[in-house]
């Protein structure tokens, strides 16, 4: 989830749900975005391992269990808040966890403050709290540094109330190229972004 829109959204959802299948949990990809560009990037793939259901609508908290079955984890694609508040909420009524990709760049941190509002009014409407986190997306270095904006754009998050994961994605070729071309999440740092949240759960 964000504010706004080009902050890598579905490119996170599409291959975290890879990753997740990958890891041997059998994943159900809810589009939540009206410009359904996961459901698209699956049909130019020839499709995914996995279901990807498009349901842009106001409440989709109350229809994607409708389409579960067995599956052991829901990914769900949110569209910007700012264009589309009802689904967005929605979709934030429903996951367990709310993950945020952040540019760590200094316009990008600027426009973090009004999603902890808005983050607030959405737990208000839950029965039990959502866990939420940062991933650092598009990051200058694949690896984490002490210094440089990564290790600033940590700190500032850090210091405004968010929980920043220890996963970070790399800006690569690899990953925004990728639209519309089947992915392989083996050995990229998607893998490891869902290990992580696999832990997060399991610790919860």
């Amino acid at each position: 989830m964000n504010l706004k829109p080009g902050v890598g959204k579905t490119t996170s959802a599409v291959w975290l749900a890879h990753a997740l299948y990958e890891s041997g949990v059998s994943p159900l990809l809810i589009d939540g975005d009206p410009a359904a560009s996961a459901l698209r990037w699956s049909e130019l793939a020839n499709g995914f391992p996995f279901p990807v259901i498009a349901l842009p609508v106001g409440d989709v908290h109350r229809r994607v269990n409708d389409f579960l079955g067995d599956r052991q984890a829901v990914v769900l694609d949110a569209p910007q808040l700012e264009d589309h508040p009802r689904i967005a909420r929605s979709i934030m009524r429903y996951a367990d966890e709310w993950i945020v990709p952040v540019t760590p760049a200094p316009i990008e941190l600027d426009r973090m403050a009004p999603i902890l509002g808005e983050m607030a009014d959405v737990q208000s409407l839950r029965a039990e709290p959502a866990r939420s986190a940062v991933l650092l997306n598009r990051t200058n270095r694949p690896d984490a540094t002490r210094t440089g904006p990564d290790a600033d754009a940590r700190e500032a998050l850090t210091e405004r109330g968010f929980e920043v994961l220890g996963t970070h994605i790399a800006r690569l070729d690899l990953y925004a190229q990728s639209f519309g071309n089947p992915v392989q999440a083996k050995g990229s740092a998607y893998m490891d972004f869902a290990e992580e949240l696999i832990k997060r759960q399991d610790e919860a």
